[in-house]
C-alpha cells in the first residue's frame, strides 16, 4: 500500500502549442494522460501496447542534509512545463502517463523514499517503464527500492546493473543520516544483505569532485567508472568498450542521470554545479543512447534539477531533451 500522505497531484500544467489533431503533429501535452493515484487505477496495457509512467519526486531533504543548495523539490514542476511541447516520436500504442508526485513530508526523507519505491514497484508490475523526475539524488535509493522489490518477485536471480551519469560517486556512508551523497553506498549494502552483486557504472566522474576516500570506497566495491575527461577527449574506443562490457554483464539496468554531470554553462540549475563538467555533445549522446539501445533499461530517472538556480531554463531543457530520448527509445 502507498501511504497517501506522500502523494501530491499537480495542477493541470500539460498545456502547450497545438498544430492540429492528427497524431503526426502531436506534442506531449496532447498525449499525456494524468492519473490521480489517490482515486484512480493505472490503465491496463493491452496486447501490443507499452507505456511510460512519469512520476515526480518533490524532495531535496537529502540535498539539505548534504549541505547542498536546496530547490530541487521544484524540479518535477519545471520538467513538466518544458516537456509539454516536445513532439511525439513514438507510436500511438505507447501510453504516456503522469502519476503526479511523491513529496517529502516533515523532513521525512526515508518515508518519501519508501513511498516512491512502492509506486515504482507498482508501475513495473503493471508493465510500464517508470521515468522519475527529481528532486535530489536521494531519488536513487528510493528508485532502487522499487526496482529491487519488483525484480525479487518477477526476475529472481537476474543481475541488476546501475548506470549513473554523474560527476560524483555518491558513495558516502550515512553519517549518521542518509543524504543525496549516500544512495549508492546504501544500495551496495542492501545488495550485500541479499547476497547479490553490486553492479555500478558511473559515467562523467570528476576527480576534483570526489575525495580519495570515495575513490577507495569505489575500488573496494568494484565500481566501474568513466571519467569526464575521457568523455571530453572523445575517447570513443575506450568508453564504448567499457560501457559495452558492463551492459553485457547484467540482465537489467536502472539508469539515473544527475544533472550536475554537465558543465555549468549547460546546466547551471543544480545543487553543485561543475565548471569542468561534460558537454552534451555527440560523444555523450552516443553513450546515452547506447544504454537504451541495449534493450535492458527497465527504469530511469533524472535528478538534481534546481529551477531556482536555472538560467533561461537551460538545465530544464537539457533534462527534457534526455527525457525525450528515453521515451523515444
Amino acid at each position: 500500500m502507498i501511504d497517501h500522505r506522500y502523494l501530491a497531484t499537480n495542477p493541470s500544467i500539460w498545456t502547450g502549442r497545438i498544430d492540429g489533431e492528427t497524431y503526426d503533429v502531436f506534442r506531449w501535452h496532447q498525449k499525456v494522460q494524468v492519473v490521480n493515484l489517490e482515486t484512480e487505477e493505472m490503465p491496463t496495457l493491452q496486447e501490443g501496447e507499452s507505456g511510460v509512467a512519469i512520476i515526480g519526486f518533490m524532495c531535496d531533504e537529502g540535498v539539505k542534509r548534504n549541505n547542498g543548495r536546496v530547490g530541487a523539490l521544484d524540479g518535477p514542476y519545471a520538467m513538466r512545463k518544458v516537456s509539454a511541447n516536445l513532439p511525439v516520436h513514438f507510436p500511438e500504442s505507447v501510453h504516456l502517463l503522469d502519476l503526479g508526485n511523491i513529496q517529502c513530508v516533515d523532513e521525512d526523507l526515508e518515508g518519501a523514499q519508501e513511498a516512491l519505491g512502492k509506486v515504482i514497484e507498482m508501475v513495473l508490475t503493471k508493465g510500464y517503464r517508470p521515468l522519475v523526475w527529481g528532486g535530489g539524488h536521494e531519488i536513487a535509493y528510493a528508485h532502487y527500492l522499487g526496482v529491487n522489490a519488483y525484480m525479487n518477485k518477477v526476475h529472481p536471480g537476474k543481475r541488476l546493473g546501475i548506470i549513473n551519469f554523474d560527476a560524483h560517486f555518491d558513495l558516502r556512508e550515512p553519517n549518521p543520516l542518509p543524504s543525496s551523497g549516500t544512495p549508492f553506498y546504501q544500495i551496495a549494502q542492501k545488495q550485500q544483505e541479499q547476497n547479490k552483486s553490486f553492479n555500478y557504472l558511473v559515467i562523467g566522474i570528476q576527480k576534483n569532485s570526489n575525495t580519495q576516500k570515495l575513490y577507495d570506497t569505489a575500488n573496494e566495491l568494484n565500481v566501474k567508472y568513466i571519467t569526464g575527461r575521457r568523455l571530453s577527449e572523445a575517447d570513443k574506443v575506450g568508453t564504448t568498450h567499457k560501457l559495452s562490457a558492463f551492459l553485457d554483464s547484467v540482465d537489467f539496468v536502472y539508469q539515473t542521470t544527475c544533472m550536475d554531470v554537465f558543465a555549468a554553462h549547460y546546466a547551471p540549475g543544480v545543487s553543485a554545479s561543475a565548471y569542468n563538467g561534460v558537454e552534451p555533445n555527440p560523444t555523450f549522446m552516443r553513450l546515452f543512447k547506447k544504454v537504451y539501445k541495449s534493450g535492458k533499461v527497465i527504469s530511469s530517472d533524472i535528478a538534481e534539477l534546481n529551477p531556482r538556480l536555472d538560467i533561461d531554463k537551460r538545465t530544464a531543457k537539457l533534462a527534457a531533451a534526455l527525457s525525450f530520448e528515453i521515451v523515444k527509445a
